[in-house]
């Protein structure tokens, strides 16, 4: 019997997941598998993942929205420490919700995960003092293959928790908008 329960394709869009995997805690304090692979392959999920990343980042960072042009990624995300604003959006050109976004809340209190699957941007805000967020990738990370997608697109229109006080980075105040994305994925 899997120790997750998953919720698939949220916000409805296809193939985005979010895990949320059963603690067991005591006065000791707590236990729970953070990866199970007969867990997934119960909701039909056969991943094999090869790479493991984690990043700190303190309050306001805004880290994204990333892709993989032609080594796509699928990525289960999780955060370890503190908590973090976490957003998918949809650039599968022959999906229904294609230019769409979904945004969770991820913390080290609610151990939840996001899994996000090949062809989508992905970004995260730290909405807690500092934040560790670790990721699984399904293929590895091509740093000439890497694609941007603007933060602020108002064509997506995600609804961000902080827009004032937000640190990017140079290469991230860069990303274009949806609108003149060269997608040939």
């Amino acid at each position: 019997m899997a120790q997750i329960t998953l919720e698939q394709n949220v916000g409805g869009i296809k193939g985005l997941c979010v895990i949320t995997p059963a603690v067991h805690g005591d006065e000791r304090g707590y236990f729970f598998e953070s990866y199970n692979s007969a867990d997934m392959a119960e909701f039909g999920i056969d991943i094999v993942f090869v790479q493991d990343n984690q990043s700190m980042s303190a309050k306001g960072v805004l880290r994204g929205l990333h892709y993989q042009k032609h080594h796509s990624q699928t990525k289960l995300v999780r955060v370890i420490s503190g908590s973090v604003y976490d957003v998918a959006v949809d650039l599968r050109k022959n999906s229904p919700t294609y230019g769409r976004y979904y945004g969770i809340v991820l913390s080290a209190e609610n151990k939840k995960q996001f899994l996000i699957p090949k062809g989508f941007a992905h970004g995260f805000q730290v909405l807690s003092p500092m934040a560790e967020f670790c990721y699984k990738c399904d293929d590895f990370y091509h740093p000439d293959d890497e694609g941007g997608l603007a933060w602020n697109d108002p064509d997506i229109g995600i609804d961000w928790p902080e827009t004032e006080n937000v640190i990017i980075s140079a290469k991230d105040k860069i990303n274009p908008f949806f609108r003149n994305l060269k997608l040939d994925f």
